[in-house]
């Protein structure tokens, strides 16, 4: 389990009651039923991934058009590479390929979880991990 700050856990319930339109298409229709088992708006550290995968130590940040600033793009390098020193990998999807190549996106996501899985391990069933 990755160390969060409990101070965040009511912004990420609320958050999870509140999604946004692309991340409740990215959830509902493949993370939520993936073979590995994806938490949506996990505290890790002091951030709130949108999207987060223990077994395969995944993290998948849904970016709109404020994530294009360049005041923000400097927040969410910062973000990236303190999650990456917890030995996580950080997507990042912009939320136009959700809606304009969602497929892509599916199979983008996929790829990255079985890179990052053990060659042992199996995407047959879900996983109870980070639960």
């Amino acid at each position: 389990m990755k160390p969060y700050n409990k101070a965040n856990i009511p912004l990420a319930k609320a958050l999870r009651k509140n999604m946004t339109p692309w991340e409740r298409k990215l959830w509902y229709d493949f993370l939520r039923t993936h073979p590995v088992r994806f938490q949506r708006q996990k505290a890790i550290g002091n951030y709130i991934a949108d999207f987060y995968c223990a077994k395969a130590r995944l993290v998948i940040e849904l970016d709109g058009g404020g994530h294009y600033t360049i005041h923000q793009s400097e927040k969410d390098a910062i973000r990236t590479k303190e999650l990456e020193s917890m030995n996580l990998t950080v997507l990042r999807i912009c939320n136009l390929d959700i809606e304009r190549n969602f497929s892509g996106v599916c199979e983008y996501t996929d790829a990255a979880v079985r890179e990052s899985l053990p060659q042992s391990a199996a995407l047959t069933a879900p996983s109870s991990e980070g639960a």
